[in-house]
């Protein structure tokens, strides 16, 4: 779900502001109105089935199944992120690449609903739902992360997609940003703490809010609940969307402490609108998909959603992978939500039209048809990502 904004949107900028402009405000809808929809009714599909096949009617021993799978294949896949990168490259074997990169995305999303529904469960059953219980979690977990600098992994899509690009498809960021070919033990520390620690207070937040929703928006009238959740959503998440250029101008003007407090109160108010957002689809689902024949309707939902998300190249939001630390990035670029999808694409054509030029010429050059003090941009690319250009002089000294 998350992601970093570091180093993407100076590479995204094309010589239109307009166009740019443009391309921000589709990427906004289209996450908010299409992507974040179908990853909402993949996590409930996905999470229903677990209710429905996983002990029924022993929520307890339901939760510790799905801790168990969550928590030991995010482990896992955080452990080995290294050696997997390694060995799956697309360069190798293309269709090999694609097909095992989307089972991995198949089976770390499965693994991401376990691991969150087997702590919500757990602090279902354990501390029950009472309004001063539920109060006291939610905001001593906000808090614990507050203090880790680690809040910003509260957000979800509408504010964080992440396409299936290959430049770091395998990347799980660390909270202490530990190499595991240097430091081992380490590294597994930094990974479990990450994966148990930071990933659990998160679910804990995401658990708080929902629950205080169900226990005062409308606690007699299901539909209306919904409904309200998912207006009041959609409201927040485009006033957040609306109020980022003077959250941008204000970060930078202020430093320190007031700076990584201003980001944490703006996303905190970016995730009231995720987590009504995320609540209103979900009921409405329940209420209204298929509600006569449930099974078939988490079924539905899981696979449809997951194959459309496949289709459409965006899968990787489905996830929960890594750790993000509050305010890192320079700048306003801290509070610049990870939506791009339309300006991705955008941004890799003009990359491969300005490559072909560069070729054409480099090719004129060697045949004497062009000057040798032609001067051609040449995009510069980190990470799947087109830096700014930089003046090559004399082409043939590029080939």
């Amino acid at each position: 779900m998350r992601g970093s904004t570091a180093g993407i949107t100076d590479g995204l900028r094309g010589t239109s502001k307009a166009h740019y402009a443009v391309l921000t405000v589709l990427d906004m809808i289209l996450s908010a109105l299409f992507i974040s929809p179908l990853v909402v009714t993949y996590w409930r599909g996905t999470w229903c089935i677990m209710d429905y096949y996983v002990y029924p009617d022993r929520p307890d021993y339901s939760s510790y199944v799905s801790l168990g799978i969550g928590l030991s294949v995010l482990l896992f896949f955080t452990l080995l992120q290294g050696p997997i990168t390694e060995n799956l490259h697309p360069d190798k074997h293309r269709l090999t690449y694609y097909l095992l990169s989307r089972l991995y995305t198949a089976i770390f999303g499965f693994s991401c609903v376990n691991s969150w529904r087997g702590a919500w469960i757990f602090l279902d059953v354990f501390t029950g739902d009472s309004p001063d219980t539920v109060l006291a979690t939610t905001l001593t977990s906000a808090l614990l992360l507050g203090c880790l600098r680690s809040l910003r992994n509260i957000s979800a899509p509408p504010f964080a997609i992440v396409t299936d690009r290959r430049e770091g498809y395998f990347e799980v960021p660390t909270m202490f940003r530990i190499s595991g070919s240097r430091d081992t033990w380490l590294y597994i520390l930094d990974c479990f703490f990450s994966v148990f620690i930071i990933g659990t207070l998160v679910v804990f937040v995401w658990r708080g809010v929902w629950c205080l929703l169900d226990i005062y928006l409308f606690p007699d009238r299901e539909d209306l609940s919904a409904w309200g959740s998912l207006a009041m959503g959609y409201i927040l998440v485009f006033s957040t969307f609306a109020t980022q250029p003077l959250v941008k101008s204000l970060v930078i003007r202020v430093s320190g402490f007031w700076r990584l407090l201003t980001v944490d109160i703006y996303l905190i108010f970016s995730f009231c609108g995720t987590v009504n957002v995320w609540r209103g689809v979900w009921n409405l689902l329940n209420l209204y998909f298929l509600p006569d024949r449930k099974v078939m309707s988490y079924w539905v939902t899981h696979v449809a959603c997951f194959l459309l998300l496949v289709f459409i190249n965006s899968s990787n939001s489905i996830l929960v992978r890594g750790v993000y630390i509050d305010a890192e990035e320079d700048g306003a670029q801290c509070v610049d939500f990870p939506c791009y999808y339309l300006r991705l694409f955008f941004q890799a054509r003009r990359r491969k039209k300005l490559l072909r030029q560069l070729k054409k010429r480099q090719i004129a050059n060697l045949v004497g048809k062009k000057s040798e003090t032609d001067v051609f941009p040449v995009p510069v690319v980190q990470d799947g990502i087109e830096k700014t250009p930089i003046q090559v002089v004399d082409p043939s000294q590029a080939v």
